[in-house]
């Protein structure tokens, strides 16, 4: 079979990128202005500078609204502006000629390919340093949702050790009633207990009002003192984990932080992997919802192209809210992670399949 491409083909890739361009410009528009009316009101506030609203915010807002919406109106452009070929009868013009319809799917293959390939490079590499600047404005001016704040935290700094916080608070870099256990084996070689603990740099603490008991066999050495500067392999971020942390990280930056966390036995990691796999996922999910789409509505039907539309946006609608209950099972420890990212991929893909047998020839 040959697939170069063709005068037709152009056409309908300009057709689909040049949809999908506008449908995404069109939504983000209305995002904006529904947004700024939302938040007019700490916008307003002498101490919030425009041009932190502007390049801080809003510059950052756009790309991640735009790649957060970009399945959705992958699926929406390819169900519009197929439905209106279909209506204007050039998909039976193009069967007609000997083009098979899995001929016709190569555009459509290669416009999803670059959506779904520029959607990656956005959220595994371009988007989290942005979301750290959008979020830190919000946190600064709108509302503060960073956690400053925890309880009993009890972490493995490294093989063998463990460091434990009845609390710390993150406003003066503190942590109260401190400990920090050496075992060789299950064997206890030294305690050290502290009143507070001091975080000054990367892995660098100060303890203060502290104890050391040394072990020996059936011996015990203790050792007091005021203030000791002592390196730990652990930081502030690796136990106040805030709701939106991962959505500011590179996915090797992810990769990295959920293989450390697992060794050290933090187990509320489970956000993490779920937008890990999620960038994964949604590379598939770019070529299944244009199957989807196409297959739906290449078919000239009576009920014309408002029919075909109402069907592709119920049918995007339930992805999404698919997504959203396996990831809610995911964190809830029923399903991995991984499993939940994957799930409505394969349940759609078995509907794109179906679609695509049904589609016309």
């Amino acid at each position: 079979m040959n697939f170069k491409l063709k005068r037709i083909d152009w056409y309908i890739i300009k057709q689909f990128l040049g949809t999908y361009v506008f449908a995404i410009t069109l939504i983000l528009s209305i995002s904006i202005v529904f947004d700024i009316n939302e938040k007019i009101d700490k916008f307003l506030k002498p101490d919030v500078p425009l041009q932190a609203i502007v390049f801080d915010y809003y510059l950052n807002f756009i790309p991640y609204f735009g790649n957060l919406f970009s399945p959705l109106f992958t699926f929406i452009a390819v169900i519009f502006f197929t439905s209106k070929l279909a209506d204007n009868s050039e998909i039976i013009a193009m069967l007609a000629s000997g083009m098979s319809f899995r001929r016709l799917m190569l555009p459509y293959a290669i416009s999803a390919g670059i959506i779904a390939t520029a959607s990656f490079i956005l959220s595994a590499f371009i988007i989290p340093p942005a979301n750290s600047t959008r979020i830190d404005f919000q946190n600064k001016y709108i509302k503060n949702k960073k956690v400053e704040y925890a309880r009993n935290i009890q972490i493995e700094v490294e093989p063998g050790v463990i460091a434990y916080f009845d609390r710390y608070d993150a406003r003066p870099n503190m942590g109260y009633r401190f400990s920090l256990e050496h075992f060789e084996g299950k064997k206890l070689i030294s305690k050290l207990t502290a009143n507070s603990i001091k975080y000054d740099s990367l892995y660098q603490w100060t303890v203060i009002d502290y104890m050391i008991r040394d072990f020996d066999g059936m011996r015990e050495h203790i050792t007091h003192g005021s203030r000791k500067d002592t390196t730990l392999t652990i930081i502030p971020s690796d136990f106040l984990i805030s709701v939106n942390d991962c959505e500011t990280m590179t996915s090797p930056q992810l990769a990295e932080y959920i293989d450390r966390q697992k060794t050290r036995g933090i187990g509320n990691i489970q956000t993490f992997q779920i937008e890990y796999h999620k960038r994964f996922a949604s590379i598939m999910a770019a070529f299944i919802l244009t199957s989807i789409g196409a297959s739906l509505s290449s078919r000239k039907i009576k009920g014309g192209m408002g029919l075909n539309i109402g069907i592709g946006l119920a049918l995007s609608f339930s992805y999404i809210l698919f997504t959203t209950v396996t990831s809610t099972f995911a964190i809830n420890g029923y399903v991995s992670a991984m499993v939940a990212s994957w799930i409505p991929n394969i349940l759609y893909t078995f509907i794109a399949i179906y679609l695509y047998r049904k589609a016309p020839r």
